[in-house]
């Protein structure tokens, strides 16, 4: 939100407050280690949506991306979450579009969770705000 930080990965979870249009979003940032998943479902309760971010370069480790996201999906307590997917390092060369991370993560098979996929980019911001606009258009839908 304007400003470039230095990141590392998650270590258990963080937690922050943005406003979008006048919309008040508590962010709950949950570590992605294999040794952190199996806590995540302590988040889930009132969960309206999933941001699932997406490494375009890391071919890899998609298939666990797609593993984890149904399993994050077919959990009762999500079953009304709506899915925001961050195609991000779109700056660089040979990245993933989003258009392939969709067809690898078959999204368009998920018909009971609201979704969209947005490219960007994490380093300048591009796409984040398109995003989070996206959520704010579905806040409070279902």
């Amino acid at each position: 939100m304007n400003e470039v930080v230095h990141t590392s990965p998650t270590i258990g979870s963080n937690v922050e407050e943005i406003v979008v249009k006048n919309t008040h979003f508590l962010m709950w940032d949950i570590g992605g280690q294999e040794s952190l998943r199996s806590s995540w479902n302590t988040y889930y309760s009132n969960t309206e949506f999933i941001i699932l971010v997406v490494d375009s370069t890391d071919r890899e480790r998609l298939v666990i991306s797609k593993e984890e996201l149904y399993k994050m999906l077919a959990h009762e307590d999500l079953r009304k979450a709506a899915l925001l997917i961050f195609a991000n390092k779109q700056d660089m060369k040979d990245c993933m579009s989003a258009a392939e991370i969709s067809k690898y993560l078959t999204l368009s098979s998920i018909k009971d969770h609201p979704w969209h996929i947005q490219s960007c980019c994490a380093l300048t911001g591009e796409g984040l705000c398109q995003g989070l606009e996206w959520m704010t258009s579905r806040a409070g839908l279902r």
